[in-house]
C-alpha cells in the first residue's frame, strides 16, 4: 500500500485532476465535485460500475484497467490509501515528479475557504448525511456533499 506525505504543502493549482480508483464511493464523490468546480477530471478504475458512468456522462475520461499511460498530461494524481505501489499510473506520477496526493487531501484543497460539516463515527454517518443534506435543502441551501 502506499503511504502519501499527508504533510506536503498543497499546490496553489491542482490544474488536471487524474484519480486511480475512481469508482470507489468516496474518489467518485470527490471527482464530481471537482467535476461541479469546473476542473477537468480523469481517472481509472478495475470496473465499470454506475459511478463510473456518472462521472463520464458529467465530463470525466475514464478509462477501465490501470496502465501508465492513462495518466496522460494530469498535473496531479489523487490516490487512496487502498492503492498498492506497483499500480502503473501511481508509479508514472512518480517517474514524472506529478504531485500524488491522498483523497483527503484533494478534497481539503477544494473545499478550503468553503464552510463545511464533518460526520464521522462507527456506525450511521450516511444516514446522518443524508438527513443532513435534506433537511439544509429543505430551508432552501443547496449543500455539496461527499459520502464515503
Amino acid at each position: 500500500m502506499i503511504k502519501p506525505d499527508l504533510e506536503m504543502e498543497l499546490p496553489a493549482e491542482l490544474g488536471t485532476a487524474h484519480f486511480v480508483g475512481i469508482g470507489g464511493s468516496g474518489m467518485s464523490g470527490i471527482a464530481r465535485l471537482f467535476l461541479e468546480a469546473g476542473h477537468r477530471v480523469t481517472g481509472s478504475d478495475l470496473r465499470d460500475t454506475e459511478s463510473v458512468r456518472e462521472l463520464r456522462e458529467l465530463g470525466a475520461e475514464i478509462w477501465i484497467g490501470h496502465d501508465a499511460s492513462q495518466v496522460g498530461d494530469a498535473d496531479t494524481l489523487v490516490v487512496t490509501g487502498a492503492l498498492w505501489q506497483d499500480n502503473p499510473e501511481y508509479q508514472e506520477a512518480l517517474r514524472r515528479g506529478i504531485p500524488v496526493l491522498h483523497r483527503s487531501q484533494a478534497l481539503n484543497w477544494l473545499i478550503t475557504g468553503h464552510r463545511t460539516v464533518s460526520i464521522a463515527g462507527a456506525d450511521g454517518k450516511s444516514t446522518s448525511t443524508g438527513m443532513l443534506v435534506t433537511a439544509l435543502r429543505e430551508l432552501g441551501g443547496d449543500p455539496s456533499f461527499v459520502n464515503g
